[in-house]
């Protein structure tokens, strides 16, 4: 877990390199735009540099925080408040578990640690017990700078933020229509079928000899779905993170011509069990069901990796069942995604989206 704080430490070089490209250029960061207040600019410059490769750092102090693991660093000094536990291992609750307000003050009382890391630099020998004073020192700044940086409140939910949906500079949309041949399309992006009705719709042309291949994928062999054609029939694949394989496959053959071929699920949302939103998986031609099966779990949170592509299925495939890219051999002539159903969230989730958009 401490190896986050380091990759932490990494970035913060990069957000260092603001204010210096300004100093170099002589700009100054204005205070508001167009009326609003812009907030100051982060990091510490490190434009001196440039006339003397062998000059200290001026970057004293760097906090870290993420999904309540804390550490801040100090004139060669390093505190760290692992959450849930030291490690996986030892932690006695699940790694997502909420921070309460009992749970912050038992951790800021007893389970800071302190490394003198200009002579320890593994962090081997924890220091709390035998310099207090400095541990306390090093909290007061980790809440100084938390405080400087908008950190607060300290957050160590996972299943919550990561379901809770993002705000957009778009408008909602119900409908979303991909071409053969473009570009995969980021998760962060795509439209998000996951826990909610959907209906997955394909133009497709079948040539005489049959087609074969992808129509639309998202997600790799590490989970995701696939809609694509195999042996002149139409087939769905779910890879639930790699831990079981859900697959319907059509009952008769594609025949020559243009089609709609069409995949929709139905079923309820169990998210307290963490089986997404089980129920069938339905397979159509041409408005005729063709195929369905049940599929007890479906992916609960994100696929990740996560892109979407229309016509074939780029990098790993989500399913044994055909080689990557599986390009599709007939004429596709769109796909199109219907998220017309409502999205399943829980109420907290919900509000946190609207206190987002405000």
């Amino acid at each position: 877990m401490r190896a986050r704080g380091e990759i932490r430490g990494q970035f913060a070089h990069i957000i260092d390199m603001v204010p210096t490209v300004l100093d170099v250029l002589g700009i100054e960061a204005p205070a508001t735009i167009r009326g609003v207040t812009q907030s100051p600019l982060h990091g510490v410059s490190f434009a001196h540099t440039f006339d003397d490769a062998g000059a200290a750092s001026c970057h004293r102090t760097q906090y870290y925080e993420m999904l309540g693991h804390r550490a801040i660093d100090h004139d060669g000094w390093r505190a760290v408040c692992p959450w849930p536990g030291p490690s996986f291992e030892e932690a006695e609750r699940p790694f997502g578990t909420p921070i309460t307000m009992a749970d912050l003050d038992d951790l800021d009382a007893h389970h800071w640690e302190l490394y003198h890391v200009d002579e320890d630099i593994a962090e081997t020998k924890n220091l709390a017990q035998e310099h207090r004073s400095k541990l306390i020192e090093m909290i007061a700044l980790w809440y100084v700078e938390a405080g400087k940086y908008d950190v607060m409140p300290i957050d160590g939910s996972v299943l919550q933020r990561i379901m809770t949906e993002r705000p957009q500079i778009t408008e909602n949309r119900t409908s979303y229509t991909f071409r053969s041949g473009t570009q995969a399309m980021p998760a962060a992006v795509a439209p998000r079928l996951l826990n909610r009705p959907h209906s997955v719709t394909a133009d497709v042309e079948i040539p005489p000899g049959g087609a074969q291949g992808v129509l639309i994928s998202q997600g790799t062999n590490a989970g995701g779905w696939s809609l694509y054609v195999k042996d002149n029939h139409l087939h769905y694949a779910h890879n639930f993170v790699q831990r079981a394989l859900h697959h319907v496959v059509s009952g008769e053959s594609l025949p020559e011509g243009r089609h709609a071929l069409r995949f929709e699920p139905t079923g309820a949302p169990d998210m307290t069990h963490g089986k997404g939103a089980p129920g069938r998986a339905q397979l159509y031609i041409d408005g005729r069901l063709v195929g369905q099966s049940d599929m007890p779990v479906t992916t609960p949170i994100a696929v990740n990796p996560g892109g979407m592509a229309c016509g074939a299925n780029p990098g790993s495939a989500v399913t044994p069942d055909y080689h990557a890219p599986f390009h599709f051999t007939g004429t596709l002539h769109s796909v199109t995604v219907d998220l017309s159903g409502d999205l399943i969230v829980d109420a907290e989730s919900e509000m946190r989206m609207h206190m987002a958009r405000q």
